[in-house]
């Protein structure tokens, strides 16, 4: 089993179910072991948009890499999610993070995530379930990047998880 490190966000009408919606879809493909409090977040990128509600999940998982992608596509469209321009408004939107300590570099895949230290709704909540956690290029934990990346999250919820 690998341990991996999903992203999931959303900005669009009711945020919180299709969060929970896409955790129910990844538990077919993914054992999660923790999910992060639930942030309110400015958008990144397109700044024109609603507000989004992050969250990152630990599991694990047998699946390869660019396989675990396709999964993930495939559950942001069963969820609900309409294509749309990049960065724009999303119902669900799923990155994947990290794997293990691998490091993937493919055209349409980058782990660990190429903003993972300079987004706060990536890493404050990653620091927040696995405060050991490394990045797997600099070798650096990755609340050491803490310093440099302002943390403007505010919580908004929890939700209860049992394995």
């Amino acid at each position: 089993m690998k341990t991996v490190f999903l992203a999931l966000g959303s900005n669009i009408e009711d945020r919180t179910l299709f969060i929970l919606k896409a955790i129910e879809e990844l538990r077919r493909y993914i054992k999660i072991l923790k999910v992060s409090t639930v942030y309110e977040s400015e958008p990144w990128g397109v700044e024109d948009q609603p507000s989004f509600l992050n969250c990152v999940i630990k599991g694990e998982t047998t699946i390869l890499p660019k396989e675990l992608l396709n999964i993930v596509k495939q559950v942001e469209k069963k969820v609900g999610r309409i294509d749309r321009f990049r960065w724009g408004p999303r119902e669900i939107d799923i990155d994947i993070l990290l794997y293990e300590d691998s490091v993937v570099d493919l055209p349409h895949l980058k782990v660990p995530h190429p903003f993972l230290v300079e987004r706060d709704f990536f890493l404050y909540p990653l620091i927040e379930i696995d405060p050991k956690l490394k990045h797997p290029i600099t070798g650096k934990n990755l609340s050491e990047y803490s310093f440099g990346t302002p943390n403007t999250l505010i919580p908004f919820c929890c939700i209860i998880f049992r394995p």
